[in-house]
């Protein structure tokens, strides 16, 4: 079984606006709330291709009552309850572009730290756990080794869709995959992917710092997957984009509907990845996948390396 664990979940809450002034009151429309999480994400997106998974999460207050609610009836929900109340992100559309107003975030304590750590070591049939988004207040990086072992401990893998410095050391510990974009490789190992050659120096460099598998997104320059051998890159679709805030969730999460249980399906993972990530840039949301197999004509894969 696949767990997902969201440290830091939140409800998101994606509005448009024709006006972003500070001299009268912007109106906005079209308003969509969504129970989220980088980890409840890639949960959704991995039911929606027929692949069961179990989500944890800190969970506090009215709006952590509603996530958890709402997303059970996706997936199963495994929930730590906290004190305070889970955030509320903003995702503001507008003719000048996206605002993007994330918020920190409820303090989560030692003793529900180690209730998770105690939930994660009861679980007999964990496969692979991934860990996804940022930490709240209250834990400090290490929680992520702590994470790892209690993941190693019952013999399973791995994933890693964290954007935190502490990343640089965490791969060390041979994470199955990680998926950084281009700007998380630069800030966190220094590396700055201007050319599909720096590309393939910065994904031979993380390999050999001990991550097994990386999937590098670089937005509208598509992505590379390396797997220790070969260097794969496909392309993005164009598509209008409305909202990137689910976007590389949904790319992580469709990417391992194959590629988790077949290794070799490297070329239709990618590609149904890159696909869904766009339809998913398209929507308010995660939205409802519809055009993914129309998208999917328009991406190429190949070898570079």
């Amino acid at each position: 079984m696949i767990y997902t664990l969201t440290t830091n979940p939140a409800i998101d809450m994606n509005i448009t606006s024709d006006t972003i002034s500070t001299e009268h009151v912007n109106r906005t429309r079209d308003a969509v709330y969504t129970p989220n999480g980088k980890g409840l994400n890639v949960s959704f997106t991995l039911k929606h291709y027929g692949i069961d998974s179990t989500i944890l999460g800190f969970f506090g207050g009215f709006s952590g009552d509603y996530i958890a609610r709402e997303a059970a009836r996706v997936c199963p929900v495994r929930p730590i309850r906290i004190d305070g109340i889970t955030r509320v992100n903003v995702f503001l559309t507008t003719p000048e572009g996206e605002y993007k107003f994330p918020n920190a975030g409820a303090r989560v304590n030692r003793a529900k730290q180690e209730e998770m750590l105690e939930l994660i070591r009861g679980l007999d049939d964990l496969e692979c756990l991934v860990v996804s988004g940022s930490l709240p207040a209250g834990i400090d990086p290490a929680y992520y080794d702590e994470l790892i072992d209690a993941a190693h401990e019952k013999g399973a893998e791995f994933v890693l869709d964290i954007s935190h410095a502490h990343l640089r050391e965490l791969v060390e510990r041979q994470p199955l995959l990680i998926k950084p974009n281009d700007e998380e490789v630069a800030a966190i190992f220094g590396v700055d992917v201007k050319s599909e050659g720096d590309v393939v120096s910065a994904l031979h460099a993380i390999h050999d710092a001990g991550a097994k598998n990386i999937l590098l997104t670089l937005g509208r320059e598509g992505a590379y997957f390396f797997d220790g051998e070969r260097v794969w890159h496909a392309n993005a679709a164009k598509v209008d984009v409305l909202s990137t805030a689910c976007a590389g969730d949904a790319t992580l999460a469709s990417f391992l509907s194959l590629w988790l249980t077949d290794r070799t399906q490297v070329e239709p993972a990618l590609t149904r990845a890159m696909a869904t990530g766009a339809n998913v840039a398209m929507s308010a949301g995660l939205g409802d996948f519809a055009l993914v197999d129309q998208l999917a004509q328009s991406i190429r894969v190949e070898v570079v390396g």
